[in-house]
């Protein structure tokens, strides 16, 4: 027998991911908040970091837009190497955060671009069919008009929310996949966007009740959501674990 094909090596992951039952959601946001009560100053720290950083991002008008887009992935990577961290029983620091920047750091920000792509496109799509609508139901100036603005109002809104649910799809596992698993970032958002059309009720369960949390995580000034943004991370962590075979 040839020994030269010996050890058989590891199959390339492939991005193959796996159904799971609603209960789980449950599950990821129980694990969430395990993995930020294990160092929550930690956590909080990285939060604080994340929220003042964007804010100044957002003051720059037009660049400071594109930086946040290609950032996103790489803080996001940056949060769940720290999640990985604690689920291995290993010191979490306030700079693993970073961890994106000294790994697979073009793949996360051409993530980054491709999401920024995506929705501009969407938005656009709103532009063109809802606010033609909307401009001129208010030039009108009259009830007709009202209703007319109204109705575009809608329109975009349900557009948007129709056009941007895909793209979310797309981007939640992606740079997971990319930093642990080092896919391409194309085949990291089909991968994604797949896991998520296999698992769709789970996720709309998932989603409503992020949506409560949210609600009441923005009533004390906001503040709640430094308990809620690493919940979260860790959250997504936990169902990436989850639903991806050799994760």
């Amino acid at each position: 027998m040839d020994n030269e094909h010996f050890p058989i090596p590891a199959p390339v992951f492939n991005g193959a991911s796996r159904r799971v039952d609603i209960a789980d959601s449950f599950d990821w946001l129980k694990q969430g908040w395990t993995i930020f009560i294990s160092n929550p100053g930690a956590w909080i720290a990285m939060m604080v970091i994340v929220i003042v950083l964007f804010i100044g991002l957002a003051i720059v008008p037009l660049i400071g837009q594109l930086a946040a887009h290609l950032l996103m992935p790489v803080l996001g990577a940056g949060m769940l190497v720290a999640c990985r961290k604690v689920a291995n029983a290993e010191p979490l620091e306030i700079g693993d955060l970073f961890a994106g920047f000294q790994r697979n750091t073009g793949p996360l920000m051409m993530l980054g671009v491709l999401y920024m792509l995506g929705m501009l496109v969407v938005g656009l799509l709103v532009v063109v069919f809802g606010g033609g609508s909307v401009a001129g139901g208010l030039l009108m100036g009259n009830p007709a008009g009202a209703g007319l603005a109204v109705g575009g109002m809608l329109v975009a809104a349900t557009l948007w929310l129709a056009l941007s649910i895909p793209i979310a799809m797309a981007i939640w596992f992606a740079p997971a996949l990319v930093m642990f698993n080092n896919l391409a970032p194309v085949d990291a958002l089909k991968a994604s966007f797949n896991a998520c059309l296999r698992n769709l009720v789970v996720f709309l369960v998932f989603g409503l009740i992020v949506m409560v949390l949210a609600f009441f995580a923005a009533l004390p000034f906001g503040l709640g959501f430094l308990v809620l943004g690493p919940v979260l991370a860790g959250a997504v962590y936990a169902s990436y674990r989850d639903i991806f075979v050799a994760a």
